[in-house]
Formats: structure tokens, sequence, C-alpha cells
């Protein structure tokens, strides 16, 4: 009996490395051939130009991991207008930062917008903001300082029950932002 779960074992070895070399690419091909297909290239469409409050005062909750000093900035306000979106930011929800040791912000903000129709759509911001030591400290002091001398980009998703604005369920944008005192300023693209 042990004989035979052995031919049956070997049996089927053999048969399955047939099958698997049958079906592995020939040589010189990937599996992930394009065919002569090519990517599609970035298109990005102006959304909105987004101003969002931040005027309340800060929670510093301190150095909660190895990756830095955790802070919550509470979103109270502000506006969006633009070809695709416009209406105002309500006052709720917060950008929950964290802060690495050499100045990196991890920045992951979510807020309510009220489009011009009253839509209610929730925002979802994920990104960076950072530049040279001394430019960070002067934007954390609330200097206006040139966008140019920092980084401060993050990508966008949205959530709506709006009929009108129900595609936003399926896309993605990005922004380009700079922070100004009390609030942050940026334009939204959708990636297209």
């Amino acid at each position: 009996m042990k004989e035979w779960a052995y031919i049956i074992c070997i049996s089927l070895a053999i048969t399955l490395s047939g099958v698997c070399l049958a079906e592995s690419p020939q040589k010189g091909t990937t599996v992930a051939d394009n065919k002569g297909f090519e990517p599609p290239k970035p298109n990005l469409e102006f959304m909105a130009r987004f101003t969002v409050d931040l005027v309340a005062p800060v929670w510093d909750v301190g150095e909660t991991s190895d990756l830095g000093r955790r802070r919550i900035v509470p979103v109270t306000g502000g506006k969006f207008e633009g070809p695709l979106l416009n209406g105002k930011i309500l006052n709720n929800g917060a950008d929950w930062v964290t802060v690495t040791k050499d100045g990196v912000a991890y920045l992951d903000a979510r807020y309510l917008l009220q489009a011009d129709d009253d839509s209610l759509i929730y925002l979802q911001t994920k990104g960076f903001r950072y530049g040279p030591a001394e430019v960070q400290a002067k934007v954390a002091k609330g200097e206006v300082v040139d966008p140019s001398q920092y980084y401060f980009r993050f990508y966008m998703t949205f959530e709506t029950s709006s009929k009108k604005y129900n595609w936003l369920n399926r896309a993605m944008g990005i922004g380009y932002a700079m922070r100004l005192g009390n609030g942050v300023v940026y334009d939204a693209y959708l990636i297209k």
C-alpha cells in the first residue's frame, strides 16, 4: 500500500511540474507582456481652491511612538470654489498629524464639505509637509512663507450619497498646498 501511495505522489509531482513548465513564459518574455500597450499618462483637471480654517487650539498628544509626535489640528471651517466643486467646509474634523524628529509631517485630515446644493461630502487627505528646518520653524510659528520653499502635497478621496456628486466616490484628487497662519490654502486636482 505504501508503494502505491509513493508512486501516486511521484506521478502527481511529475505531472504538476510538467503543467507548470508548459504554462511558464517563453524565454525573453514576462508574464506582464504589454502587447504593445502603454499605461495611461497622468491627466489632471482643476477641481477647486480650498481655504481651510484652523483657528482652534492644536492638541499636542506628544510622542506616541518611535514615528514621532502626534498633533491634532481641528478643522473649523472654510470654503472651496472651482469649476467642479463649490461650497463650504463645516466646523468638524481635524488633521491627525504625526511629526517626525527630522520635521516631516505625516498628514491625515478628515473633514466634511457642504456643497452649494447642500450635498454632504466626506473628504480625507493624506500626504506630507516637509522642508528645511528653518523654513519649517517659520511655518510652525504661523509666519507666511513662500510655498516653493517647502513640500506640502497630499492625495484626496471622497465619500458622498449625493447623486450629483456620486462620481466623487470613484475619484482621487491631489492637493498642492501652503500653510498661511491659521489656515491652509490648496488647489485640488482631479486625477483622470
